[in-house]
């Protein structure tokens, strides 16, 4: 028994994809699973609607289009209809692909920001912003690159997106600096306008305990609704929804980009003659399927402004798991990539090929690796080997030897295989487990296999051709139950495979309930083969495509870093170097080469040191030493060090000190 009754309605949206770049694999890994899922629920009766569109505001396109030398809606416009375009192309198919630039998302979003206000929880606050005095202009979000607060690892302006991956509010990164002239960034005071997130903090951990889903996305945004932050909703932007009574400011882009889900629904609803509040203030089941990094967004942010603006909240929130390309963290910038069009599908390799990959590989909340060499395997040894050997074998037989379907009942034993590997695939998709579902219908293709070599109609057709005719009316019954239930995952090759098998109708319309229908004595043609061994040959070459970009990702970073040899004074300058005394020092345990020291650099600054094997920690007291006192925070045997002293490193530690006694705190120039 399925989880999504037909009295319910259902929902479905991908996370928008964002329309400043082309689509790569990793993208994939949310989209195909949403529209297997969605396909798997048609099967079973139930009406789902799904929606997705391109995420259109936010810095990183306006920066893209400045450099560009064209506005963001042309380069939006671009990206969008790259997306529609592969999404049609990958089978994925969305009953409403919109733009949030769109006049109904900039319509619903003021509505939903205007109920906040109206309600108490959106207030405006003073607060310091990056300002570059160099560009003359205040830095939004991604315009400004630093230092995670959190984790001290490199961050953009909202985001700690290398390290800890936190959400991170204007003026919380350190070291702050203008994306666009790399000149250090000022903070100046501005009023912007804050969501009461903090006052959300009991209602999230209750709604936390009964959202559906990935235990990926549930069990993160439990820890996080812990210490909840109110959020900067505002930012200084030309492009972007204005926010309500003040033309000098957009909203922030995670607040109209899921809003997109509510206004793609409207649109969709005001085309088809259907009502979108049934799901965004009705009773209905809203499932998204979303990328891991973005939960905080989805399990936090976006539940408490839908409760906060009289809103039904998300049902089930489906994270998947990051990719790899061939055990290598996915990079475009190292070359670890591989675009869907240019990699795949201008290659001729059929789409139906990846979306089994992606739904097969792993556990779709686990890390995904994309390798030519497994995808060879996978398609060779398991779509053709199995799958697609069966069903021809099957057909080419019967076609040969019946020109029909056979006359005769299906045993019984056949239809309780079936049956059995139906309830179990349908509890697989119930609980967002794609490897599962397609294992097990994988398994009954291989039983298939071992039932037709078993009884050997090729030696029955000769001596009892009415047995071999009831061998095969089993056969040809389990290829309608596979083409139903691989309908979701294959589309293309199914429905294909639907027609081979002479079955009415259209199979993407037929239900899962329809495998156990006993399969109809009809004529039927020589069947084509549906799928096709990949060679070596074009592995090979594809292979060599991904190892090129790699090498020449490598030669850019390796001249990057050989013109980086050399600073400039500016560069230089970038560095805090002070004179400082050592005030205590001692032995830090655990280790023999480490020591704790506090030194007075005109403040008081607690300091590790690799000198326990040349210094004695009495001896050290009251010498004045050379300090980096902007050096990046450390953790050391547990001891946080907040600035490193200078030494040479000869046949012994040789610490630097100044010429004569001068005041503590003192600057190097």
């Amino acid at each position: 028994m399925s989880n999504f009754p037909v009295n319910k309605p259902v929902l479905v949206t991908c996370a928008l994809p964002y329309a400043n770049g082309k689509c790569h694999i990793g993208h994939l890994r949310t989209y195909v699973p949403g529209d297997i899922f969605v396909r798997a629920l048609r099967k079973q009766g139930q009406e789902v609607t799904f929606i997705s569109g391109s995420d259109a505001h936010g810095t990183p396109i306006v920066v893209n289009a400045e450099e560009l030398g064209t506005t963001p809606t042309e380069l939006v416009k671009k990206y969008h209809d790259h997306f529609y375009s592969i999404f049609k192309r990958m089978g994925v198919e969305f009953n409403n692909f919109g733009n949030t630039d769109s006049p109904a998302n900039h319509a619903r979003t003021n509505s939903i920001v205007e109920a906040l206000i109206e309600k108490g929880y959106v207030y405006p606050q003073v607060t310091k912003q990056a300002y570059c005095p160099e560009c003359k202009r205040f830095l939004p979000d991604r315009y400004v690159k630093g230092t995670c607060p959190h984790c001290g690892k490199p961050a953009r302006g909202d985001e700690c997106d290398q390290g800890c991956g936190k959400h991170l509010e204007p003026g919380e990164i350190r070291d702050a600096k203008c994306q666009i002239c790399g000149h250090a960034a000022e903070y100046r005071e501005q009023e912007h306008f804050f969501f009461r997130l903090s006052e959300f903090g009991d209602y999230l951990s209750g709604y936390l305990n009964i959202l559906g889903g990935t235990t990926n996305a549930i069990n993160y945004a439990k820890i996080w609704a812990k210490e909840l932050k109110d959020w900067c909703i505002t930012r200084n932007l030309e492009w972007g929804v204005r926010f309500p009574g003040h033309d000098e400011l957009v909203v922030y882009v995670w607040v109209d980009a899921p809003i997109g889900y509510i206004s793609f629904t409207e649109e969709w609803a005001t085309r088809t003659g259907n009502d979108w509040e049934k799901y965004w203030k009705g009773d209905s089941r809203i499932i998204h399927f979303i990328g891991e990094d973005i939960t905080y967004h989805h399990c936090i942010f976006w539940p408490a402004m839908l409760k906060g603006a009289g809103y039904t909240q998300p049902w089930a929130v489906v994270a998947s798991g990051m990719l790899k390309i061939d055990d290598k963290k996915f990079s475009k910038s190292r070359g670890y990539v591989v675009w869907v069009d240019e990699d795949y599908l201008d290659h001729g390799f059929h789409p139906d090929l990846l979306r089994y990959y992606l739904a097969s590989y792993t556990s779709h909340t686990k890390e995904l690796n994309f390798s030519w060499q497994v995808f060879q395997d996978k398609v060779n040894n398991e779509v053709v080997g199995a799958l697609g050997n069966f069903l021809h074998r099957t057909l080419h037989f019967t076609h040969k030897n019946f020109g029909k379907i056979p006359n005769g009942e299906v045993d019984s034993g056949i239809y309780e295989k079936i049956k059995s590997t139906t309830t179990s695939v349908i509890s697989a998709f119930d609980e967002y487990e794609f490897k599962k579902a397609t294992d097990e219908m994988m398994e009954l293709a291989a039983f298939g296999n071992a039932y037709f070599q078993s009884k050997e109609p090729w030696k029955l057709v000769n001596a009892d051709k009415e047995a071999c005719g009831r061998v095969l009316k089993n056969c040809l019954q389990i290829g309608k139950a596979l083409t139903l239930l691989f309908e979701p995952v294959l589309p293309g090759n199914m429905e294909k495979a639907w027609k081979q098998l002479g079955l009415p109708g259209d199979v993407h319309k037929a239900g899962f309930q329809d495998a156990l229908v006993e399969i109809e004595s009809v004529k039927i043609e020589a069947p084509e083969i549906l799928f096709t061994r990949i060679e070596d040959k074009k592995i090979k070459e594809m292979e060599a495509i991904l190892d090129k970009r790699i090498k020449i990702a490598m030669a850019k970073d390796n001249e990057t870093q050989e013109t980086g040899q050399f600073v400039t004074f500016d560069e230089f300058g970038k560095l805090d170097i002070r004179i400082g005394r050592i005030t205590s020092a001692e032995n830090i345990k655990g280790s023999d080469k480490l020591l704790k020291l506090e030194v007075d650099i005109g403040e008081k600054r607690q300091v590790v040191a690799g000198i326990a094997q040349s210094h004695s920690p009495g001896a050290l007291v009251g010498k004045q030493v050379v300090l980096l006192a902007n050096m990046k925070p450390a953790k050391l045997f547990g001891v946080e060090s907040r600035g490193m002293i200078l030494a040479a490193d000869t046949d012994g530690v040789v610490l630097l000190e100044p010429e004569k006694e001068v005041r503590e705190g003192t600057k190097i120039r």
